[in-house]
């Protein structure tokens, strides 16, 4: 074979074999006049109409554009910028063209001998960054496009090195590193397109970056899969992996841009099939700011050589079709350097977007392909009958959104260059460098309603939905498709009697049929297995009920991740909203060891202003006033907010709160730990890979934690299993290290009045009385002998429901609460508050005697059973409402 024959991959368009490449043959003119006529009416087209008109030339392009242009305009005039089309005044920043890919048409990417050879370094200094980004600044741009290659250090030792020497423990860490001196030395917005990233990587850059950005460029599989595709070789370029990331992006409320590579091989359906893709992901999140059609143009020295650019009518058609698929409120763009000065055809077409145009640097991806100059674009673009207007790296429409799509450390040097009226830059604004720094609030004074804590249980919420319910949490539509396999029960085939006899002789050898037998059980089998359970717990921990004497502190509900379970969130301008002062703070802990506290649960939403150093500052407070008391804090969620918004590891971030007084962590936000059900029940909770290693950081720093699974709302059984075998793996795992883990798994039934989820009518309005006894008996035989202790919730199940869960495997009852904020904002009925009588009477109605315990299942102090016993029942008056600030 020759070299071009080798690289060629897919059959060149063009050619004989053209008509298969591109999707079997060309359309029936009754079906392009079919689907003409729908794209005219307005009428939503499929992905068979779509592949149909893909294919449109001649009369039938111009019919489409037009089709295409009509809808465009309908949504400039929405959104307030009629007859305006777009683009950004920015600097190209190559961070670095070491990439661990290998796709066949790339010429950015190199090798580190040829970068040696050249004189440069591995990656670009922060010197030649700066100096870059002060001369576009001087030019007036606003926009710093940071480029590079994916993970280079997962290839190239040589970038491993240069990252290692510069003290970065990756190459986001220097994309985040970078974006800073940025902002800070230059006043230019970082428009980051580092390629795939994790969820945890966007919480990392989020805060120094108004948008970023990475193409999906197709969803053919076999492009990536198939020896000789375009993609083969390159494990960023997998399709599944790209649209997680965009999905990860609009979990993150990242303002994103996307779009398709046309003509690397994909058929016509195949490229269809890319753009609803790319719609769903928009309709899914919200947060797709732009789509990119850019046409595939050869180059020398790369693997495609022999390709054919992709045709110009085929990237009109494109256009067309991208704007009929995303509808009037999308955003298209093409970039100008690539289609030889046809502006007049790509804006009949739909476009309203030239992306974005340097008047000082070269585009990096396209060397050959000069930037038109801005006052050729506007030319242009007065003669189809358009105003050529910038805008900053982040389209209007987020700007005017704000939170939760512009990190507050970044919305200083936005406001610096918007025009407030339009959204779009304003044009006398000049970038000057602006600190980045935390919120100048936090915890310097508290503010709203912050004794919810007390009035929740006499007052109550003050409204039963967040004003912005229908745009917060995603598209709800979508939601209820992806809801709706989890709300069919699953069919159960394995024998229970069979089930039932091997958890009462070896509870460790239940296969996984097994248990999902069990976890079904009703009636009798029901009964037995939580006898089975009962008599497991009492082998391995005895009759004594146990319970703590601590208070929650919830330091704040201001939150806007996004979870549709959770109505304890608010917005800060909320009228249920609130945030302590960390001098509250450290006076709720102090009332709560004058009654006998021996511990206080601190966990609060993810608020916008709160640096990630207010985690340790809250502990300290807590640590000074008392010292003797256990700080159980922070979810993994909030160890992550933490770690990304001060740029440690998670390793490092624990470390340091350990030091600030940490003892141990709540292993709350584990929901149910299967992600395809935590995608429908949060929009931006930490995945289920982040939420184990963080735990798995924590116990190998000898941090322990506890365990929960929330339950009964778009689960099924099958999902309460893999949940508890993974706690199992996360425990081994632990014991493997010689430390403890888990110190009990707490069973946490959903409640569901006030839940966004179920007000949507997705979800189900909490498990039954059924579902309650086979989780809790399920969790003592499966998670045998790794965690010993199964705790159930009064606080969602009423004292009758936990006594009867005591009775089906549980042996402790949490703690005494004093306040609880989170299950009353949901709609539980059960208050804030159990005394240690309380608790005890519960343990009594089971037939068991009852003890308090520490955090860590030890013995109590007599001096606290006393201060316990002395106050207990007089909370009301140890508890006064805390003035709110003013204003």
């Amino acid at each position: 074979m020759t070299d071009a024959q080798t690289a060629s991959g897919p059959a060149v368009p063009g050619a004989p074999e053209d008509a298969d490449r591109r999707g079997a043959s060309a359309p029936t003119a009754n079906s392009m006049r079919r689907a003409l006529r729908r794209a005219r009416d307005g009428v939503t087209l499929d992905v068979g109409e779509a592949a149909v008109l893909l294919q449109a030339r001649g009369e039938d392009l111009t019919d489409l554009s037009a089709s295409a242009a009509r809808v465009r305009d309908a949504g400039l005039a929405a959104a307030g910028r009629p007859g305006v089309i777009t683009y950004s005044k920015s600097v190209f920043i190559p961070l670095t063209r070491l990439c661990r890919d290998k796709c066949h048409y790339c010429t950015f990417v190199t090798v580190p001998g040829k970068l040696r050879r050249a004189g440069h370094g591995m990656f670009m200094s922060p010197d030649e960054v700066l100096d870059i980004a002060r001369r576009g600044a001087a030019l007036g741009c606003k926009e710093a496009l940071i480029t590079l290659g994916d993970k280079p250090e997962d290839r190239w030792p040589e970038a491993r090195e240069w990252l290692a020497a510069e003290g970065y423990d990756d190459t986001v860490a220097y994309v985040r590193a970078m974006s800073i001196r940025i902002l800070e030395e230059t006043g230019l917005l970082p428009h980051l397109n580092p390629g795939v990233l994790t969820w945890t990587d966007f919480q990392r850059l989020k805060p120094v970056a108004p948008s970023m950005g990475m193409m999906l460029e197709t969803t053919a599989t076999r492009l990536w899969s198939e020896p000789g595709g375009p993609h083969y070789g390159s494990p960023d370029k997998e399709p599944a992996v790209r649209l997680r990331v965009l999905e990860d992006a609009g979990r993150s409320s990242v303002p994103f841009t996307s779009g398709l590579l046309l003509g690397i091989g994909e058929t016509y359906e195949e490229r269809a099939e890319s753009l609803f893709a790319l719609r769903k992901v928009a309709r899914a999140y919200q947060g797709v700011q732009e789509l990119i059609i850019q046409n595939f143009r050869a180059k020398p020295d790369t693997a495609m050589r022999g390709m054919p650019d992709a045709e110009l009518d085929d990237l009109v058609a494109t256009v067309a079709v991208a704007r009929l698929v995303m509808g009037p409120s999308g955003c298209v763009q093409a970039p100008p350097n690539l289609v030889d000065a046809e502006y007049a055809r790509l804006i009949g077409a739909g476009i309203d977007d030239w992306g974005g145009v340097s008047p000082l640097t070269i585009d990096h991806v396209n060397p050959e392909r000069p930037w038109p100059r801005i006052e050729e674009l506007a030319r242009h673009s007065a003669a189809a009958g358009f105003r050529l207007r910038e805008r900053l790296c982040v389209y209007p429409e987020f700007v005017r959104r704000g939170e939760p799509w512009l990190d507050p450390r970044v919305v200083p040097h936005v406001r610096a260059l918007v025009d407030p009226e339009t959204g779009l830059a304003n044009p006398d604004a000049r970038p000057v460098g602006l600190p980045w720094q935390e919120p100048d609030e936090g915890f310097v004074a508290s503010s709203g309603r912050t004794d919810l804590h007390r009035t929740i249980d006499t007052e109550g919420r003050t409204a039963d939905r967040r004003d912005d319910f229908d745009a917060v949490y995603g598209d709800w539509e979508a939601l209820r498709e992806a809801a709706a396999p989890g709300m069919v029960p699953s069919r159960i085939d394995a024998d229970v009697r069979d089930a039932l006899r091997t958890a009462a002789d070896d509870p460790t050898r239940l296969t996984d049929p097994e248990a999902l037998a069990l976890l079904h059980a009703d009636g009798p089998a029901l009964d037995a297995l939580c006898g089975v359970a009962d008599d497991l717990r009492k082998s391995v921990v005895g009759d004594e009920v146990t319970y703590v004497v601590t208070r929650n502190i919830n330091f704040t509900n201001v939150c806007y991740t996004g979870c549709r379970f959770c109505a304890f969130a608010q917005r800060r301008t909320d009228a249920d909203a609130y945030t302590l002062s960390l001098d509250q703070v450290a006076d709720r802990a102090a009332q709560a060891w004058e009654v006998g506290a021996v511990e206080v649960c601190m966990q609060g939403g993810i608020h916008p202003d709160l640096p990630g150093t207010a985690y340790f500052d809250i502990t300290r407070a807590v640590k000074a006033r008392v010292p003797g008391i256990h700080v159980h804090a922070f979810s993994p969620m909030e160890v992550v907010n933490g770690a990304t918004r001060t740029g440690l590891s998670i390793r490092e971030w624990l470390t340091a709160a350990r030091e600030a007084g940490l003892d141990s962590v709540p292993g709350t936000a584990a929901e149910i730990l299967d992600d395809e059900v935590r995608w429908i029940l949060t929009k931006g909770k930490l995945p289920t890979a982040t939420w184990r290693e963080v735990i798995e950081t924590a116990h190998s720093l000898g941090i322990r934690s506890s365990s929960t699974m929330m339950y009964g709302h778009v689960d099924q059984p099958r999902h309460w299993l893999g949940h508890l075998r993974t706690l199992v793996e996360v425990q081994e795992r632990a014991r493997e290290n010689g430390v403890e883990g888990f110190t009990e798994f707490v069973t946490l039934p959903f409640i569901h009045t006030s839940a966004p989820v179920y007000l949507a009518g997705i979800a189900r309005p909490g498990p039954t009385t059924r579902d309650n006894r086979a989780v809790t008996a399920m969790a003592r035989l499966l998670l045998h002998p790794h965690v010993r202790n199964i705790q159930t919730s009064w606080v969602k199940l009423g004292a009758e429901g936990a006594a009867e869960m005591l009775r089906s495997g549980a042996n402790d009852l949490g703690g005494t609460l004093m306040e609880e904020t989170i299950s009353r904002m949901a709609g539980s009925s059960y208050g804030s508050y159990r005394s240690v009588k309380d608790l005890v009477a519960i343990a009594e109605a089971a037939g068991r005697p009852a003890r308090p315990r520490t955090t860590l299942y030890g013995e109590v102090p007599e001096e606290r059973q006393r201060a316990a016993a002395a106050s207990d029942g007089h909370l009301p008056r140890l508890l006064p409402v805390l003035p709110a600030a003013e204003g």
